[in-house]
Order: C-alpha cells, then sequence, then structure tokens
C-alpha cells in the first residue's frame, strides 16, 4: 500500500468528527479530482512549450484526428469539442489569428464552410500531442504496466457508471 497522503488525512479528521459516515468515495473522488488538476497543469505547461494551449490542443486535435484533409464543418467540431457554437467560433477565431487553421468555402455545399489545419497547425499539434503523451507516461510511471492496465478497466467502470447512475 501506498504511504499516506493528504486525501487520507482529510479522511482521518471527517472521521474523527463524523465516525458514522462512510468516507471511501471522497476519498476515491477527492484523488481522481487532485490527479486531474495536477496532471491537467502539467500538460498544459507542456502545450504552452508548442504555444497553444489546452483549449487550443483540443480544437487542433480533433481536426488532426479526423483524417485527410483534416478539415470539419464548424458545426461537426462544436458537436465534437461539446461547447456552444460561440465557444467554438472564438477558438477558431484565435487559431485562424495564429495560422494554424484555416476556414474555407465547403466544396460540397457553397452555403458551408469548413475549418482545416494549416500546415503549420498539423506540425504543432503533431509535436504537442507526441510531448503530452511523454507528460503523462512520465506521470503514469509509478505504475507498472499491468496496473495501469487494471487502473484504466477500473475508471472506464467507474466512468460508465457516474455516466449512467445505476439505480
Amino acid at each position: 500500500m501506498a504511504a499516506p497522503d493528504g486525501v487520507d488525512r482529510i479522511l482521518e479528521q471527517w472521521a474523527a468528527e463524523r465516525p458514522e459516515l462512510d468516507t471511501g468515495p471522497m476519498g476515491l473522488f477527492g484523488r481522481i479530482y487532485r490527479i486531474s488538476r495536477l496532471s491537467g497543469d502539467a500538460v498544459e505547461a507542456t502545450y504552452a512549450q508548442h504555444g497553444i494551449t489546452r483549449a487550443d490542443f483540443d480544437v487542433l486535435a480533433t481536426l488532426r484526428r479526423s483524417g485527410e484533409p483534416f478539415a470539419l464543418s464548424p458545426s461537426g467540431l462544436t458537436a465534437s469539442l461539446m461547447l456552444t457554437s460561440g465557444g467554438t467560433t472564438g477558438r477558431i477565431d484565435r487559431l485562424e489569428r495564429a495560422g494554424l487553421v484555416r476556414r474555407s468555402p465547403d466544396p460540397a455545399d457553397r452555403r458551408a464552410l469548413l475549418v482545416s489545419l494549416t500546415e503549420r497547425g498539423r506540425d504543432v499539434v503533431d509535436a504537442a500531442v507526441a510531448a503530452g503523451l511523454e507528460t503523462q507516461r512520465r506521470l503514469a510511471s509509478g505504475l507498472s504496466d499491468a496496473e495501469r492496465r487494471r487502473l484504466d478497466d477500473l475508471l472506464r467502470t467507474l466512468l460508465a457508471s457516474v455516466t449512467d447512475p445505476p439505480g
């Protein structure tokens, strides 16, 4: 078992004050929250080394993993990113000014636009995704491959439970 952490101290305090409470879920979600915050900060710092934010990365990565020609409609981006159309427009505007994406008419529908990666945008997102994965790999290095796979399975099960709670 790992050494006690800050979450354990919080649970001990609750146990002293409210011993009748089962604080197990608090420990689980407290650790998930802390891991998310700390790892998110580390990945954000990695992306900053490539001149982009996490929000920028999300747009660029969505376009990159869409495959050739690395283009989507603004509404397709909005749906994929789960943002409002205004939020997506702001991100696209910023990335277009930076020369990482371009808007162009959709050849299949003259009334519509496509947002696509520029060559520079593709270079930036390819470098950022590799660097971000290396940061994540480093952060997870305290786990063996078997532990990581087991934790991944457990978190997948928990995510399904949180997404569609039983009862």
